[in-house]
C-alpha cells in the first residue's frame, strides 16, 4: 500500500490495528491458560471479550467514513510481541514467576495498542472523521484501563509472590 496522504496513513494504521486486535484474540486464551493466579487468568479472559468488541468497534469506525476499507495488512509488531509472550510461556513453569512474565508481556501489548490508537485517533481528528475518532477513543480508554488493571495485579500480589 502506497502512503501519499494522511488518509492513506490513517487506513494503513487502522488496518494494522485491526490485524493486531485479531492476533490478540488468538493469544489471550493461551495466556489465560498459562496464568496460575486466578485473578490474572480472569483478567485475560475479560480482556478477550473486550478485544472482540474492539474488533467490532474498528468495523463501526470504518463504516462511518465513506469509501474507506480496512486492508489486509499484518501487524508485524504485534506478531513479534505475541511471539515473545509465547516464548515466555514455553520457557517458564506455571506459577508466580510466569505470571509476572505474562503481565510484562501483556503490558508491552497494551502499550503498543495505546500508542497505535493514540496515533490513529489523532489522524481521525485531523481528517475530520469525528464519529470514527469518538468510537476509537472508547477503545483507547479500555486499553489504558487494562494496563492499569495489570499494574495493580502486579503490585498487589503477583510480583511479591514471584520474588
Amino acid at each position: 500500500m502506497v502512503i501519499k496522504t494522511p488518509n492513506d496513513l490513517f487506513i494503513r494504521l487502522l488496518s494494522e490495528i485491526n490485524s493486531a486486535e485479531k492476533q490478540i484474540t488468538r493469544a489471550l486464551p493461551k495466556m489465560a491458560r498459562a496464568a496460575d493466579d486466578p485473578q490474572l487468568a480472569e483478567a485475560f479472559k475479560e480482556h478477550l471479550e473486550e478485544t472482540r468488541g474492539q474488533v467490532e468497534r474498528i468495523e463501526q469506525a470504518v463504516d462511518t467514513i465513506p469509501d474507506i476499507r480496512v486492508k489486509r495488512i499484518k501487524s508485524y509488531a504485534m506478531e513479534s510481541l505475541i511471539e515473545e509472550g509465547q516464548e515466555l510461556i514455553e520457557a517458564g513453569e506455571k506459577g508466580p514467576v510466569l505470571d509476572a512474565a505474562l503481565i510484562g508481556a501483556a503490558q508491552k501489548v497494551e502499550h503498543f495498542e495505546i500508542a497505535a490508537y493514540g496515533t490513529v485517533i489523532s489522524l481521525a481528528g485531523q481528517l475530520g472523521y469525528t464519529e470514527a475518532k469518538n468510537i476509537l477513543a472508547e477503545t483507547l480508554k479500555e486499553e489504558k484501563a487494562t494496563d492499569e488493571k495489570l499494574t495493580k495485579l502486579a503490585k498487589k500480589d503477583i510480583n511479591q509472590k514471584a520474588g
